[in-house]
């Protein structure tokens, strides 16, 4: 049973849901700096991930050519635009809760669109839920998915008390995409090599530092555009190991 995928998407939803609810009432204290909290463990989580690499030529490439890939396919315009699009009607079914507060003035459309793509990225795929997920398929162990679901509990409360109701609709695909991993898992591990895993967590280590970055306001990355680099790190970094170890 996929207990660790469950659980991190309902760690999402019921976060998401507490703080679309309790809008205005949480204090604007919290609301503007324990994002920057989390953006910092992001940044902490990734440079972890990132220390376990095995060769950094591969993964440098892969992230090149994703985030190529990823510019010219505007993964992350298309992410945006389908944000709009759910947006609209979650505000007109729940006003109040997209606002935060009761004014009714939902934030700006630039700043939204900046915390909804970081968050998607954090949430649906960051290298801890996919190694997670991975993980739990092939082992059973589901404690990398219980401990990042701590962090998405107290995140998605977070950003949904500005953002609204469109956080707690970000569990879908995160819950699809784990499931699909961890079902996936037995065709996937037994393909890969540690020094293929190894790469793979730097990879989603880099992205995750990126994300850190976006959601702590420092720098807009655009991490949606990079995320073909998950799927091109492996195949690289076998290719690199087979010609020069």
């Amino acid at each position: 049973m996929p207990v660790g995928p469950l659980i991190n998407a309902l760690a999402v939803l019921l976060g998401g849901v507490l703080g679309a609810m309790l809008g205005g009432k949480v204090p604007e204290r919290l609301r503007v700096n324990l994002p920057l909290t989390f953006g910092a463990a992001s940044m902490g989580m990734g440079v972890v991930l990132i220390a376990k690499v095995h060769a950094l030529p591969p993964v440098i490439l892969a992230l090149l050519l994703g985030s190529a890939i990823g510019e010219l396919v505007m993964l992350e315009k298309g992410i945006e635009r389908l944000a709009g699009k759910i947006r609209g009607p979650i505000e007109r079914l729940l006003p109040a809760g997209v606002s935060g507060s009761s004014s009714g003035a939902g934030p700006d459309p630039n700043v939204f669109m900046q915390q909804f793509v970081g968050i998607v990225v954090l949430f649906c795929a960051s290298g801890t839920g996919i190694f997670g997920a991975l993980n739990e398929g092939m082992t059973g162990d589901y404690t990398v998915l219980l401990s990042k679901s701590f962090l998405d509990f107290c995140t998605a409360l977070i950003f949904a008390a500005s953002l609204g109701y469109i956080v707690p609709t970000i569990a879908l695909p995160q819950a699809a995409i784990l499931l699909a991993l961890f079902f996936g898992a037995g065709l996937i591990l037994p393909l890969t090599t540690p020094e293929m895993i190894a790469d793979f967590s730097a990879a989603g280590g880099i992205v995750m530092l990126a994300t850190g970055f976006r959601i702590c306001g420092i720098k807009a990355f655009p991490v949606a555009n990079m995320l073909p680099a998950l799927v091109l790190v492996m195949p690289i970094s076998h290719y690199w190991t087979v010609l020069f170890g």
